[in-house]
């Protein structure tokens, strides 16, 4: 199934929203921008962590599934944090493939 930059983003503030109200619920607030960031963060250095298995550096077997769950998360942090800063994730992604592209090909 294919996924347009459209899709991602509606799918992703929805799912983003049920968990502002378990923060809402659990902490009486929303996480603020930069706690979504921080959380981002945290999920990165997952991927990190998950890829030195998948690559036998680090000590832990069959790690393939929780690696793509947390590429996908990543992917979808990187969705929210734009949305929630007033950023086009599509325009941006297009102009650093532009203005690499450039740069290698």
């Amino acid at each position: 199934m294919a996924i347009d930059f459209e899709q991602l983003k509606q799918r992703s503030l929805k799912i983003r929203e049920s968990y502002h109200e378990l923060e809402r619920t659990h902490h009486g607030s929303e996480w603020s921008i930069e706690e979504d960031a921080l959380a981002f963060l945290t999920d990165a250095g997952l991927v990190g962590r998950h890829v030195m298995s998948q690559q036998g550096r680090w000590p832990k077997e069959n790690t393939k599934q929780e690696l793509q769950h947390k590429l996908g998360e990543s992917i979808w942090w990187l969705t929210v944090l734009a949305e929630r800063m007033n950023i086009n994730i599509e325009e941006a992604t297009e102009n650093f493939l532009d203005n690499t592209e450039k740069l290698f090909i």
